[in-house]
């Protein structure tokens, strides 16, 4: 197989959950879990209605956070502070990923719709946290989320990054599409990656370190 080019690359943006950690953790599951709980305490919804409304308003704002705060005046501190205790017994460090990582050139940054907190415990859990210049977060872009446009203009305009110079690693195909529109490669990562056929998605990959220690990168200076 032949190697996957990256070599015109020098920022390499990551998204965290479910693409630095394999999706099959599921560790996820218990971030949903005490999501849909919330839901029902705020709402009053029983479980099976709170858990749909959950995902509408994820696929409608593009994370249930932003249809909390609209709807229901939910503190963003207060919802994410939900997270900050969960177990991170399910993420186990991976060698091959920080060696992945490491070997990359340029600058390397976190992109998530998660807050700071929770990047900051899963990336140390991980053992990634000096690999990466800083971590811009759902706060960082003024709460404005993945996929929306501007979130990604706010990043690029924060870190001065040139688009047709960067990579996007993401398990979220719809986030893929304005990192493509402004002229990054994109990456999806996951299980679900092979079968994807949206053509702003340029490489796929379920496992995301076996494909970053096989592209082609700039030889470091």
């Amino acid at each position: 197989m032949t190697p996957t080019d990256l070599t015109h690359i020098d920022t390499w943006l990551f998204d965290l959950d479910n693409t630095l950690y394999p999706a099959e953790s599921g560790f996820m599951s218990g971030i949903e879990q005490r999501m849909t709980a919330y839901v029902m305490r705020v709402t009053g919804l029983p479980r099976e209605d709170a858990y749909r409304l959950q995902k509408q308003y994820l696929a409608d704002h593009g994370l249930t956070l932003i249809g909390m705060m609209r709807h229901h005046g939910v503190d963003p501190l207060e919802f994410h502070a939900l997270f900050h205790d969960l177990s991170l017994e399910a993420l186990a460090q991976d060698p091959e990923m920080l060696a992945a990582i490491a070997r990359l050139p340029g600058r390397r940054l976190i992109f998530t719709n998660a807050d700071d907190v929770h990047a900051e415990r899963v990336l140390a859990h991980l053992g990634l946290s000096g690999l990466f210049e800083d971590v811009f977060h759902i706060g960082s872009a003024g709460y404005t989320p993945k996929p929306e446009r501007a979130a990604f203009e706010a990043m690029n305009a924060a870190h001065g990054i040139a688009p047709a110079s960067a990579a996007f690693f993401e398990d979220s195909e719809r986030n893929l599409a304005p990192a493509a529109d402004l002229g990054m490669t994109t990456v999806l990562v996951g299980p679900h990656a092979a079968a994807s056929t949206a053509p702003f998605v340029h490489h796929r990959t379920h496992k995301l370190a076996p494909f970053l220690a096989g592209a082609q990168v700039k030889e470091a200076a």
